[in-house]
């Protein structure tokens, strides 16, 4: 390892291993490297980071996912080498002052990226689960790029049961929230539709309103779904988001949509007029 990378920095640590700043030393080339956490006595590789290297393998192709440049395996040791990006969405938006907020090209631009990013891992039966601005990292060219597998699976046929203790909570679609075991790729397209001000699931309903059978059907059958709900009536999205004009509204109510069934793909929110600014722009400069 120490033949043919340098570390330089620690970056992060999570709860599946630690992220330095590296160099390498044959190309000289800045990467960013995972090393990955091997528990005591265990076998082999761990079934999770065989996992997320066979789903970042599948995924590499696309230019809104980060790319897995490398493995390196040792003895009681595994690092996988990626692309070095230069900060998350979530520190990109903490630096910018309050009183502007995210220009609006740079927001289509951020959201068409994602969405594209996702609907390559959707076409190719891979859930991400874990969808945030932490998860979302900037290049120094200033383009996003999805990352950090750890949690992403590839769906079945049919679909099985899957545990509902995925995607941090502000992220968490309404049905996993309620209890269900039984989600598609519609879990990912709410989560691109989130921010910080959604934080459980009452605060979704409030927002939202509170999901009936007629809003939702099927909703009643889920296993944390109570009929004693406080029943809140819809608000209207641009009061809380009134930054956003009105395709990107049409698009986020879109995203909230509570019945999956409903709810936008990837696909379909790729085509969306939100981003024709964007995609106007993007083929001209090409």
């Amino acid at each position: 390892m120490t033949d043919n990378y340098a570390k330089l920095e620690k970056l992060g640590e999570g709860t599946y291993g630690v992220v330095y700043k590296a160099k390498d030393r044959t190309t000289g080339r800045i990467v960013a490297l995972k090393k990955i956490r091997l528990e005591d006595g265990e076998e082999g590789i761990p079934p999770t980071s065989i996992r997320e290297i066979s789903l970042l393998k599948e995924a590499n192709r696309n230019e809104n996912i980060v790319k897995l440049l490398d493995i390196v395996s040792q003895e009681r040791k595994l690092y996988l080498v990626f692309e070095f990006l230069t900060m998350d969405l979530r520190k990109f938006i903490k630096e910018i002052p309050k009183e502007n907020g995210m220009e609006s090209l740079t927001m289509q631009k951020f959201m068409y990226q994602l969405v594209d990013g996702t609907m390559y891992l959707h076409m190719r039966r891979i859930f991400h689960r874990d969808l945030k601005p932490q998860n979302l990292l900037i290049d120094s060219q200033g383009d996003l790029k999805v990352a950090d597998f750890g949690l992403a699976r590839a769906a079945g046929i049919p679909l099985k049961p899957y545990t509902h203790e995925v995607v941090t909570l502000w992220y968490r679609a309404p049905e996993i929230l309620l209890g269900s075991f039984h989600y598609a790729f519609a879990i990912d397209m709410w989560s691109i539709g989130c921010d910080s001000e959604i934080e459980q699931l009452f605060m979704v309903f409030e927002v939202l309103g509170t999901p009936d059978e007629e809003t939702w059907p099927g909703v009643t059958k889920f296993p944390d779904y109570n009929p004693n709900f406080p029943r809140w009536k819809p608000q209207k999205l641009r009061d809380f988001v009134p930054s956003l004009d009105s395709l990107g509204l049409d698009l986020l109510q879109k995203l909230f949509t509570y019945d999956t069934i409903r709810r936008i793909s990837a696909k379909r929110a790729l085509s969306h007029p939100y981003f024709n600014r964007w995609k106007s722009l993007k083929n001209f400069k090409r």
